[in-house]
């Protein structure tokens, strides 16, 4: 079997257990949006993926991006950036990207929205949320949220989108739970409240190892890579 036929089968199984979370959640697994995790993978595996049916490429490194955008890569779907954002690469995102998952920090929305200016677009992005306070990890406290928001709501170049978080790493299924249940609290309370460029379009939690527990607890985006692409070579032991 081809690399890309293995992808092809592993994106429709991904989208089978999606269907099948969704429904056991009684929610319609049509408005659950698959993002491809595709970092360390080349620009012939994201073709391979989008051909499968992939609609969004997410990707975690602004230098990898850069690339397989020159090589055409993501044609056919949109493009999101989901991993760690220094303010110094945005200038290589910004008109590029349609949605920056991973905005965690008040700071980081700032250089977004002044690079967005400048280029007279409005960039989307969703609020990284650190759930669990890991230490280890970026992302704006749960507590820190309704400030930030209200910091951010009347920039111009900004729309808030959402919510995105990365859960500790889970060993065993249900391990998440409690964690994805907060981002619901949390999402459903800032849903019902009234900003200006803030809509709670999107809740993206859940990658391969923990994604139909997200959508149990309410996820509407997921982050899937190795599940589709097989695992990265760091992970090969």
């Amino acid at each position: 079997m081809t690399k890309q036929q293995l992808i092809y089968e592993n994106v429709q199984a991904v989208k089978e257990r999606i269907e099948n979370a969704a429904k056991k959640a009684g929610r319609n697994p049509e408005d659950i949006h698959l993002v491809a995790a595709t970092k360390m993978n080349d620009a012939e595996c994201v073709k391979a993926a989008i051909k499968a049916g992939i609609k969004i490429a997410g990707e975690n490194r602004v230098q990898e991006l850069v690339e397989k955008y020159e090589q055409n890569a993501y044609k056919g779907a949109n493009l999101h950036f989901i991993g760690s954002l220094q303010t110094n690469k945005v200038k290589f995102l910004v008109g590029k990207v349609q949605l920056i998952q991973s905005v965690d920090s008040e700071k980081l929305a700032g250089v977004i929205a002044k690079y967005a200016q400048k280029n007279g677009i409005c960039q989307d992005i969703l609020l990284e949320v650190n759930i669990a306070k890991e230490a280890s990890k970026s992302g704006i406290y749960p507590e820190a949220l309704p400030e930030i928001i209200e910091n951010l709501c009347n920039i111009d170049g900004l729309r808030i989108r959402g919510l995105m978080a990365i859960p500790p790493i889970s060993h065993f299924i249900g391990e998440n739970l409690c964690h994805f249940d907060k981002m619901r609290e949390l999402f459903i309370d800032i849903s019902q409240k009234k900003y200006d460029n803030v809509s709670m379009d999107f809740l993206s939690m859940g990658m391969s190892g923990d994604f139909e527990d997200a959508i149990s607890c309410g996820s509407n985006m997921v982050r899937v890579g190795t599940a589709i692409f097989g695992a990265r070579p760091y992970m090969i032991k």
